[in-house]
């Protein structure tokens, strides 16, 4: 089984800071860094450091994304698939990091909103039935995506953030696994109590996996919810958490792990994540996973 990421890619810039900007508020950062980011190249970059075969679909701007291209290659990700935007800047974020490593993110899309049906459909034509497709929201043509992947037999993975109108327009019954949260959760099922059984009413056909942050991870299966814990780590810069566990979970699966041992994996690798700064830089690789002694944090 083989994994296609069509997904986003950014220049991020990180600042630290004593509390996030308020409105009419100038505030003096007291360090910044610049990172490889996105969701889309945090994910690939997860997925292949759990050992799996990995290829990233997008797009970057020609004079800005060598380093994006540089980062992917040099974790084992197949970058044969993006394309450069000549007329685009590279997405970029500006990510505000406070004292106690926790973030708020502003996205600008550049070259991640140039996805053509072109480059879709000559990039899903290297994949076959049983391969996964695994999304996020900061490209454009998701849907279309969606929908000739399905047509594919291909598994689609999404994870619906950042959440927005446009998720409700998507063809959500053709994917197979849902990655999200709480906030994520609540809003695909508004007016209803946030949890697994709202969601697996509204998807009857797929697997759920919803985040709970510091409380751990739930899954239903179509047959039965597992649970798993979170781990206590000292928290440096909590960017890119997420995108780790989604990465370490759906490789993990693709190279045969049950979803108790996959989900494990994934949540240790968060938490080690946390613990450094950065996004795509703070992800760990799967033998570091694997030794790890982490203590599971008690609620």
């Amino acid at each position: 089984m083989r994994i296609l990421n069509f997904g986003s890619l950014n220049i991020d810039h990180t600042y630290q800071v004593e509390h996030f900007v308020r409105p009419g508020e100038t505030l003096s950062a007291s360090a910044y860094e610049i990172h490889c980011g996105g969701k889309g190249l945090n994910q690939s970059i997860a997925l292949a450091r759990s050992g799996a075969q990995v290829w990233h679909a997008g797009a970057v701007g020609a004079g800005d994304g060598g380093l994006l291209l540089h980062a992917l290659g040099e974790a084992g990700v197949n970058t044969d698939l993006i394309r450069q935007v000549p007329e685009q800047a590279s997405g970029h974020a500006v990510i505000q990091v406070d004292a106690a490593g926790q973030n708020c993110i502003l996205l600008y899309p550049g070259a991640n909103g140039a996805m053509t049906r072109t480059h879709i459909d000559a990039a899903l034509a290297h994949f076959a039935p049983g391969d996964f497709l695994v999304l996020q929201n900061e490209v454009n043509e998701v849907g279309y995506m969606m929908r000739q992947a399905h047509r594919r037999g291909m598994r689609i993975v999404l994870n619906p953030s950042p959440m927005n109108d446009a998720i409700g327009e998507l063809p959500l019954d053709m994917v197979d696994t849902f990655l999200l949260n709480e906030m994520e959760a609540s809003d695909l099922c508004p007016g209803r109590p946030v949890g697994l059984s709202a969601l697996r009413n509204r998807f009857p056909g797929a697997r759920i996996v919803l985040t709970l942050g510091h409380r751990g991870a739930l899954c239903w299966n179509g047959r039965q919810e597992l649970r798993q814990c979170s781990y206590s780590v000292p928290v440096a810069d909590t960017t890119g958490a997420g995108d780790t566990f989604t990465g370490f979970l759906i490789g993990s699966l693709a190279q045969g792990c049950g979803e108790e041992e996959a989900l494990r994996l994934a949540s240790i690798a968060a938490a080690l994540s946390v613990t450094r700064p950065g996004a795509g830089e703070s992800i760990p690789h799967i033998d570091t996973v694997r030794a790890s002694r982490l203590t599971p944090a008690v609620f």
